[in-house]
């Protein structure tokens, strides 16, 4: 019973993950950075607390009596899962729902796989397995495999892109994806994948503050609150920074008193999507009490967040009018990340 919680909750946290972009597509005049600052507000710095305070009323003095090295080490992780927070909208700007989340996911799945044996190489872990053991063991070498075969699905995806960008005229593709980009996208998609991984990582050094949750006797399924709290501060001080600069450079702060535009609408559409986004944290660390941070709560998350994505690609006819080889390309290196990403699941299991 509780792994068929993990698996709904999980599953529930993808679709969130997966959906979160939509209401961005209904806000109608503002810059990119502008929608983005709101949301990132609503989503980092509003609703974490709020749902911490609800779930764990003494959250923030967990926090306050926490060790500055896990309060550190936990925001440090968050900062640098802002950076691939802030590139994955951007590459979901460049490259739509579809091939966007395919690409950043993909890389995601990979990378949170090879970093934590790596780091336990080079900083050696009671309990943890490195590299080198990953290397020599049957359950490594699968990991390894999925690894090959992600990145091998994201370069079928890549080519998808590229055969649509050939067969497409300018017009056509902005109907669906208004700033396609196959060139920069790919470039911030990867960037985000690598990076995004570490929301992982933060919720391991956060573990400490979950634990003391628990302990002051409040129900293990909320625990996470906690640590999403500093987690994602950590990330809303890169994305406030970066939108912040965007905001000032290209004058486009002049979107909140725009009266040309719908201002409040835009608000609303941009919170919404921030609300959803924290979402998938909220559900993703339910799923985790359940079954763990392992690799079947990491698997379950991307899966479910690629075939959400996708479905919301087809809804938005992101593919259409592009010959029958380039949706069975895409659908092919779809395919082919899910497998990867069961690859690695089994690979940890073993």
């Amino acid at each position: 019973m509780q792994a068929i919680l993990g698996v709904l909750f999980h599953s529930l946290g993808g679709i969130a993950a997966g959906s979160f972009y939509m209401p961005y597509n209904k806000v109608k005049g503002w810059a990119w950075e502008s929608y983005w600052m709101v949301g990132g507000l609503v989503s980092w710095f509003i609703v974490p607390p709020i749902a911490a305070w609800l779930t764990i009323p003494n959250s923030m003095e967990i926090i306050g009596t926490a060790s500055s090295s896990i309060l550190f080490f936990t925001f440090l992780m968050g900062l640098l899962w802002g950076v691939g927070g802030l590139s994955y909208g951007l590459g979901i700007r460049y490259l739509g729902m579809s091939l966007g989340n395919s690409v950043v996911l993909g890389f995601c799945a990979a990378f949170g796989a090879l970093v934590p044996p790596i780091y336990y190489n080079l900083v050696p872990t009671e309990g943890k397995v490195t590299f080198t053991e990953m290397l020599s063991s049957t359950g490594g070498q699968v990991v390894l495999l999925g690894v090959a075969v992600c990145i091998l699905g994201i370069a079928i995806c890549g080519k998808a892109g590229m055969l649509k960008e050939k067969q497409l005229s300018d017009a056509e593709k902005k109907k669906s994806v208004a700033e396609f980009n196959l060139v920069k996208g790919l470039l911030v998609a990867i960037l985000s994948g690598i990076l995004s991984a570490f929301f992982n990582f933060g919720i391991e050094s956060g573990k400490p503050l979950a634990e003391a949750a628990v302990a002051s006797g409040h129900d293990a399924l909320f625990a996470n609150n906690v640590t999403f709290v500093v987690i994602l501060w950590g990330g809303l001080t890169t994305n406030l920074f970066w939108t912040t600069m965007l905001s000032v450079k290209n004058k486009s702060y002049n979107d909140f008193k725009n009266k040309h535009t719908p201002i409040t609408k835009n608000i609303l559409f941009a919170s919404f999507a921030g609300l959803i986004w924290f979402l998938q944290f909220f559900f993703y660390g339910m799923g985790e009490s359940k079954l763990g941070n392992g690799a079947s709560s990491w698997i379950l998350h991307m899966s479910t967040i690629i075939l959400t994505a996708n479905l919301w690609g087809i809804y938005r006819k992101e593919w259409k009018g592009v010959a029958r080889k380039t949706k069975m390309t895409i659908i092919a290196g779809i395919v082919v990340i899910l497998l990867s990403v069961v690859l690695v699941g089994i690979g940890n299991s073993i």
